[in-house]
């Protein structure tokens, strides 16, 4: 029987998608259940500047708003949600590089969790 990974949550992220309208949530909830199941939703986009394929973006609009969270699928055992933000920038659809910063310190505590819940299995 296939099992779906589980989501793991890194530092304010659950808190920052639960603040999120309704729609929103429901979006990237479903987009997230498709990466526990080993696909890629249409929403999610490789970010780029992570080598490969390993960190995606989900974008969600909502009342001319985007929306955006950040997972990881590069650990076999789990699906780690990195950030979820409302993107504020009007210059562009890039990912601003504050957010992108973050993204890139939260993806080192993933990783060190990663490696912690290897040691412990």
């Amino acid at each position: 029987m296939f099992e779906a990974k589980p989501l793991r949550w890194i530092a304010s992220s659950k808190s920052d998608l639960s603040a999120m309208p309704a729609e929103v949530r429901n979006d990237v909830g479903h987009a997230l259940w498709v990466a526990q199941i080993g696909d890629r939703h249409d929403d999610a986009k490789i970010l780029k500047g992570f080598g490969g394929a390993g960190v995606l973006e989900i974008v969600a609009r909502h009342d001319g708003d985007a929306h955006r969270a950040v997972y990881t699928v590069r650990f076999d055992d789990f699906v780690y949600v990195l950030h979820a933000f409302q993107k504020k920038s009007k210059r562009g659809i890039e990912t601003p590089k504050s957010e992108f910063d973050l993204v890139k310190r939260r993806l080192r505590l993933a990783e060190q969790d990663y490696e912690k819940s290897k040691g412990t299995e």
